[in-house]
């Protein structure tokens, strides 16, 4: 029997599909839905929260911009042993906000966390020793990643990092292919229909449009990051460290 927390959002035909929205019904079942939807996600949540107690620093911030229900931000929170460290949580959806608190709160630690809903184009990025943006810049318009690159960038203290997470195209049209069809097997063996693999597709289609990993690779190192890390990848998801560097 199917819990009231499982993702059953495309599991009925739509009569017209909506673009994606994280709204209060995907809110209910986005554990669920990432878990099932995207590869090695647990793996990559842990490994943020590694990063952290190596690269936290006494008297920075830490910004989980996108953060959704707080994988990250409380990943982070557990492993962080540096004192004098600030976590600040970044969501522009009401509903992830207000469930995310709730998230936060539930769990003790140290480090204090601040969630607040804002957009991440505009929030000011200062004194960061850490920034993670988990399957989120691929949500913002192309044409604006730059320039948010570049402030990250700028408000990374020397020896900082940025852990990317994203959904990649592949380099050529069979790659990318490739890399869809095994997706899509992967959710299949999740448990996802036909229907549901099509009409969530067409529902991300106008609000989701992934970089290859060589655009990813330019636009960092165009922000000035030196170093640039991928170092987790299964079909088209992938996660990759960029470093700032200490002079």
């Amino acid at each position: 029997m199917q819990g009231s927390n499982t993702d059953l959002i495309y599991s009925n035909p739509h009569s017209q599909v909506k673009d994606f929205t994280f709204d209060a019904q995907v809110v209910e079942v986005f554990p669920d839905m990432v878990s099932r939807s995207v590869p090695g996600y647990n793996t990559i949540i842990d490994t943020i929260g590694r990063l952290s107690l190596r690269y936290a620093k006494p008297n920075t911030k830490i910004y989980d911009l996108g953060c959704s229900l707080g994988a990250a931000t409380l990943a982070m929170r557990r492993a962080i042993t540096e004192d004098h460290v600030e976590i600040i949580g970044v969501d522009n959806s009401d509903a992830m906000v207000e469930r995310c608190k709730m998230h936060v709160s539930a769990f003790k630690g140290k480090t204090p966390v601040t969630i607040v809903k804002d957009n991440i184009e505009i929030i000011e990025i200062e004194n960061a020793s850490i920034v993670v943006l988990n399957f989120t810049l691929q949500f913002i318009e192309k044409e604006k990643r730059q320039a948010l690159m570049d402030k990250v960038f700028r408000g990374l203290v020397p020896g900082g990092i940025l852990v990317l997470s994203e959904k990649i195209t592949g380099q050529s049209e069979t790659a990318n292919e490739l890399l869809i069809d095994l997706h899509h097997d992967f959710k299949r063996a999740n448990g996802y229909s036909e229907l549901e693999i099509a009409q969530k597709r067409t529902a991300l289609e106008n609000v989701m449009r992934p970089d290859t990993l060589a655009e990813h690779k330019t636009r960092l190192a165009q922000a000035g990051f030196g170093e640039v890390t991928p170092w987790f990848q299964c079909f088209n998801f992938t996660s990759m460290v960029a470093i700032k560097g200490e002079k």
